[in-house]
């Protein structure tokens, strides 16, 4: 046998990673990476952004039970697993190597005119963009990236309570050039949330701060005038409806917000198996049966989806209001009169 056939017959050999440090209690894999930035994400339909994203991770140092990227990342097993990353998606944070220079060499690449249009950026729609001062530090250096080579503003998300730190650290790399606009000014905040109540967004968003936190940071912010928006989602099923958006319209100060997205839990691989389960875990045995309910009966879903709309709709500002929903043949034509009311169709 030749040495080249000898080669060809023999498997390759799978690396393991040896996670040598990590991040919110959860071990830390980085890998290879050509791309930081993603032109054509998909997200410019939900208004988020004009379809560009970034992301310097592919699994997050949170773990809410709702979330989809476990799910929307299984096609990427394999070849994360070929760079020696183990473990279940939940249960790891995934890192992309040297984001900042990647970001910079992408950025490079595109012709002048498309880099100095006016457009937005959304981050992130993997992991979150403030889970620690790490990645506050690490967002704030791409978004510099950003600021330096184009003209787009930047919508930063997060279930942290760090965005005033990644304000701060804009605002003192901000060189007030004259006759320009302001770093700080082209970055519109947003921290989200389905819930005020703490307990139950505990159960659900294990690893994530307070909620009272969050709304907290993003008041920060708002008293200094920086721009933000608002994210009610996942929201749950509501004993009073308009008492809930009531409630948010008030906590988040939709006033000071530009706009204001909302969206109900969905059906995302295993999210509402992981959801109901996490809210049993926390005795929230209610909910949990109304989250039930919805997960299995099409009628039901669709009249918390709509229920939940109504309640915003009336509490939301004229034209602030982008209510993200799934439709089907069926509900398509309800949600289709909605649009001028802030009814997003997905």
């Amino acid at each position: 046998m030749t040495t080249e056939s000898l080669n060809a017959a023999t498997p390759p050999i799978e690396t393991k990673q040896t996670p040598t440090r990590t991040m919110n209690q959860k071990p830390v894999f980085v890998v290879p990476n050509k791309t930081v930035i993603n032109f054509n994400s998909g997200f410019g339909h939900k208004y988020l952004c004009d379809d560009m994203t970034f992301t310097a991770g592919s699994a997050c140092p949170y773990s809410c039970a709702f979330c989809s990227v476990p799910d929307t990342m299984r096609k990427q097993k394999p070849w994360h697993k070929k760079h020696g990353v183990v473990g279940n998606h939940q249960d790891i944070v995934i890192r992309r190597a040297n984001p900042v220079e990647v970001a910079r060499q992408q950025l490079l690449a595109l012709p002048e005119h498309k880099r100095r249009s006016r457009k937005v950026i959304y981050a992130s729609a993997l992991t979150d963009v403030a889970a620690n001062m790490e990645l506050v530090r690490e967002t704030v250096e791409i978004c510099k990236v950003i600021f330096e080579m184009t003209g787009w503003d930047v919508r930063l998300l997060s279930k942290s309570n760090l965005l005033p730190k990644v304000a701060e650290g804009i605002e003192a790399a901000d060189p007030h050039v004259p006759n320009s606009t302001a770093w700080s000014q082209r970055v519109i905040f947003g921290v989200s949330t389905g819930t005020l109540d703490d307990k139950i967004a505990g159960a659900f968003e294990q690893g994530t701060p307070l909620v009272s936190k969050r709304i907290e940071s993003l008041r920060w912010l708002q008293d200094r005038g920086y721009r933000t928006f608002g994210m009610v989602c996942p929201s749950l099923p509501q004993n009073n409806y308009d008492r809930f958006a009531r409630e948010m319209a008030v906590a988040l100060r939709y006033d000071r917000c530009e706009h204001v997205w909302g969206e109900v839990i969905n059906l995302r691989g295993e999210s509402f198996t992981r959801t109901i389960n996490a809210l049993r875990g926390a005795r929230l045995n209610d909910l949990a049966e109304a989250v039930q309910i919805i997960s299995t009966d099409k009628a039901e879903w669709e009249l918390y989806a709509r229920s939940t709309f109504l309640a915003h709709a009336n509490h939301v500002p004229p034209g602030k209001l982008r209510f993200l929903q799934y439709v089907t043949k069926s509900s398509r034509a309800w949600w289709t009169d909605q649009i001028s009311n802030g009814a997003v169709l997905l």
